[in-house]
């Protein structure tokens, strides 16, 4: 029997699932033409691609699994930066540094990578639970500033934060900058709703 690396078996497992979620992640993130095989994950997680069917029985299963665990973390993330301010121009200022943070990290890579290779129509709807979840603190603040139209201004908000993400992923800007430059051409608007 196999030595586990926990204090429980379920401890364990947990551990084995987190490292092949991981190793999954990596691989996309690298952007290859290629989705992760099940053989590529095992080798780079060092087990053997048998043990890996344990935990998921396709590549399929586990885009999947990538997709249930990313995308409800990287609203999280978004949530909890724009509850740190208070002021609705902060809010959504801070939704945009969040956005512009987790691309800057790598996050938009998998994402990337997971619009090309998982199933689409899991990929499609989890895509829209995601998006609407996260246009939410964006709407709810340009809704507070008194914005004529918060479902288009937020729109125009998605296309800088598109735009200045293009440019960090092609390496034209670093994260710092590219946060400075969204707050040059949005914060005058939303610190004049206010």
């Amino acid at each position: 029997m196999p030595k586990i690396q926990a204090a429980t078996v379920a401890e364990h497992r947990a551990m084995q699932r987190k490292a092949i979620l991981d190793a999954a992640r990596g691989i996309l993130a690298e952007g290859g033409s290629e989705p992760p095989s099940l053989a590529a994950v095992a080798k780079r997680t060092g087990l053997a691609r048998s043990s890996i069917y344990q935990y998921f029985g396709s590549k399929d299963d586990l885009l999947e699994a990538v997709i249930i665990e990313m995308f409800p973390r990287w609203a999280a993330y978004v949530e909890a930066r724009v509850d740190e301010a208070s002021a609705p121009a902060d809010r959504a200022l801070a939704y945009v540094d969040a956005n512009l943070h987790l691309v800057a990290s790598g996050e938009h890579a998998i994402a990337r990578g997971l619009a090309a290779f998982a199933r689409r129509e899991f990929l499609a709807e989890s895509s829209k639970v995601l998006h609407d979840r996260l246009r939410t603190p964006l709407d709810e603040a340009l809704v507070a500033l008194g914005c004529d139209d918060p479902a288009e201004m937020g729109e125009l908000i998605q296309a800088v934060i598109q735009r200045a993400s293009l440019m960090l992923e092609s390496g034209a800007l670093a994260e710092e900058k590219a946060r400075a430059l969204a707050r040059e051409l949005l914060e005058p608007y939303l610190r004049g709703s206010s």
